[in-house]
């Protein structure tokens, strides 16, 4: 649920964000959609994983490893979930449609199976990842140009030290189902260094707009500097990682950093409609 709604947040961000005039009609039909998207990925991994999920803690609850779900039933579920998604997506424009798929597609064929493979399932992982706050932009001009490619990399860059942090303090419980997500393989201090770089990255990118570089994406010099500085927050926390290597430092980024992505979008939206 929680991964849903930011989705749908992330997604209506975007859209206020390159709406010139709001459409509320559109808006409902963003959220609808984007929680039906997020929704059949979920279903489709949790079918994938069904077997894996039984030997982690923080998935052995899930329905289909506890029997309350059947994986016939949990199938045509995630079915009618991409169905629905994509064909409110499309009532919106083919373009959104376009990239609801891709993500689905992506989460589900290439970040699920790479997972119990290799690190880079993150980098894959992390593509759909970015999609929400960019689908909103394409939603209200049924475009993808430098203002829609910006809040992708801005969301992608973001979910390196977000899913590390995870993958660090959830490491012991991923490993009982063969998964190993931090770069190194290693709550170490190659991965916490790692975070840092991408923590930077995500910084770099989302003070960007103040330099007039990304189209009608723009951002005021007040709202930049606010950016920048819950940039530094998150940034803390990320050396505190590699000062501390602790389950607890861990977990204290991972808080952050999503209040970081949430209250940036927040700001981004604000500045616009404020200036």
């Amino acid at each position: 649920m929680g991964l849903s709604l930011s989705v749908v947040f992330s997604s209506l961000a975007g859209y206020l964000l390159g709406a010139d005039t709001v459409d509320f009609k559109i808006l409902v039909l963003l959220a609808f959609g984007g929680y039906f998207m997020v929704g059949a990925s979920n279903v489709f991994n949790q079918i994938i994983e069904k077997d894996l999920d039984a030997l982690m803690q923080r998935t052995k609850h899930r329905p289909i490893p506890t029997g309350r779900l059947s994986v016939t039933s949990a199938f045509i579920l995630g079915c009618l979930f991409t169905i629905s998604g994509l064909t409110i997506l499309y009532i919106i424009n083919p373009k959104t449609a376009m990239f609801g798929a891709i993500s689905i597609f992506l989460y589900t064929s290439a970040y699920t199976p790479l997972k119990g493979k290799t690190p880079l399932a993150v980098f894959v992982g992390a593509i759909p990842g970015a999609i929400p706050f960019m689908l909103g932009w394409v939603a209200t001009t049924n475009d993808f140009g430098i203002e829609p490619g910006t809040l992708f990399m801005l969301q992608f860059f973001w979910q390196f030290p977000h899913f590390w942090a995870i993958g660090w303090f959830l490491h012991e419980d991923y490993q009982k189902a063969g998964f190993n997500l931090l770069p190194t393989g290693k709550q170490d201090r190659g991965t916490a260094s790692q975070v840092i770089l991408y923590t930077i990255w995500a910084i770099i990118v989302s003070i960007i707009p103040v330099f007039g570089f990304t189209g009608k994406l723009h951002l005021s010099i007040v709202g930049a500097i606010i950016v920048f500085l819950i940039g530094l927050i998150m940034l803390y926390y990320a050396f505190e990682l590699f000062k501390k290597m602790t389950v607890k430092a861990a977990r204290q980024l991972m808080l952050a950093s999503v209040i970081y992505i949430t209250v940036i979008q927040i700001v981004y939206v604000l500045d616009k409609f404020i200036r």
